[in-house]
């Protein structure tokens, strides 16, 4: 047996992983992209949201649909392509670096409120030493 014939079916069980990509989906991907660009330029644009805390929150939803819209459409990252491998490396990717983002915050929040010496501002401790000079 040769080494030829050892390996002639190697190439059968990837033929899931063919990519058949029409420009419909470069064009819906591409329309996508572009709504979920302009809507949150308007409402920021024309302050729609007054809140601070509401309008980061609305504007990082939309963030996040563009992100998977990117991948869906443009890397073309699904469950099949790969047998899942590629999809599954990607969710794992993004809890990592988010358990990494999310401890570094918690770390430097508490280092800053254990650490840290109260601030006095300049003014008030003046007001203050001369409140105790009379």
């Amino acid at each position: 047996m040769s080494a030829h014939d050892i390996h002639a079916d190697h190439g059968d069980h990837h033929a899931h992983d063919d990519l058949h990509v029409s420009m419909g989906d470069y064009v819906k991907g591409f329309i996508l992209a572009v709504i979920l660009t302009v809507i949150p330029f308007y409402l920021v644009m024309n302050n729609v949201i007054e809140d601070r805390a509401t309008a980061a929150m609305v504007l990082g939803l939309f963030a996040v649909v563009q992100i998977v819209v990117h991948m869906v459409y443009f890397l073309h990252m699904n469950g099949k392509i790969q047998g899942g491998w590629t999809l599954l490396s990607t969710i794992f990717t993004i809890i990592f670096v988010a358990i990494g983002i999310a401890g570094t915050l918690w770390v430097m929040f508490h280092m800053n409120a254990n650490m840290m010496p109260e601030h006095v501002m300049p003014a008030v401790q003046s007001a203050a030493e001369a409140a105790v000079a009379r």
